[in-house]
């Protein structure tokens, strides 16, 4: 069998392929085209065990693509594979190297494909989430301006009441009321955003019988069942109890090397 990496960047990718005793059968920088990546592999597909690609930000195109076109993918995770140690040199046709010797060896770490379509919606929920920080932002702003010019803060829901007109009668200088203005108007605009978010993911997941499940969890409400449901992706996946409970980070990682025991807290 030849087993496959791929060190993924911005613009190119380096294309490696290795066989059993890690000899280079064939390597080439190819720009970033799946059509060109699929010709330089489809020479060595019927003898490849698969394909390593690194979990990076813009590997969708190209995870999608070779799965459609019959290749076995494996997505490398890579905060947990360390690299290199021991080598004075390396490069990106070392890391495709490495990604593909680690799956020949069986000892690659990896992350979960999931289908496109349940991809998206986890994406759109993620989007969401990021306008709920830049929301949360702009009110904290308007909350430390009143702060600032008043003595005392005003509290979010009543940042959510604000209008232009109240700002005007704030009695703040004309270039700090504009400010505040400002960050209201973008926190209007956000929770529009956020709204129409919250609709689409609730039409999504709401027919699912885990989010219904979820929902019945003391202290999970509709946005958190969706957050857990959607990052979660199949249940299945997990073969226990305690491996899940690790992915969500609740339990504490322990490190023992001679006798001594290095543990970090999970989250609470």
């Amino acid at each position: 069998m030849n087993y496959s990496g791929i060190d993924l960047h911005s613009n190119n990718s380096v294309v490696t392929v290795i066989d059993e005793t890690d000899r280079v059968l064939a390597e080439k920088r190819l720009p970033n085209e799946l059509a060109r990546i699929m010709t330089f592999l489809e020479p060595w597909k019927q003898q490849l065990a698969g394909v390593v690609i690194e979990s990076t930000y813009n590997g969708y195109w190209l995870v999608d693509g070779l799965q459609a076109a019959g290749f076995t993918v494996h997505l490398a995770h890579t905060t947990a594979i360390r690299q290199y140690d021991g080598l004075k040199h390396s490069g990106d046709e070392t890391d495709a190297r490495y990604l593909a010797r680690l799956l020949r060896l069986g000892i690659l770490p990896t992350g979960t494909i999931l289908p496109p379509e349940t991809r998206s919606v986890r994406d759109l929920a993620r989007k969401r989430m990021q306008l709920v920080r830049s929301r949360t932002s702009h009110m904290l702003a308007i909350e430390n301006i009143t702060a600032r010019h008043h003595g005392m803060r005003i509290s979010s829901p009543e940042v959510l009441r604000l209008t232009a007109e109240t700002i005007d009668q704030m009695g703040l200088p004309a270039e700090v009321a504009l400010a505040m203005q400002a960050n209201l108007a973008v926190v209007t605009t956000l929770c529009t955003q956020i709204g129409l978010l919250e609709k689409r993911l609730a039409d999504k997941v709401r027919p699912r019988p885990e989010y219904a499940l979820l929902t019945t969890v003391p202290g999970i409400g509709q946005i958190l069942a969706t957050v857990i449901l959607l990052e979660t992706g199949s249940i299945e996946r997990f073969a226990s109890v305690g491996n899940f409970a690790s992915y969500a980070r609740c339990v504490e990682s322990c490190h023992t090397s001679n006798g001594k025991k290095s543990c970090d807290a999970g989250s609470d």
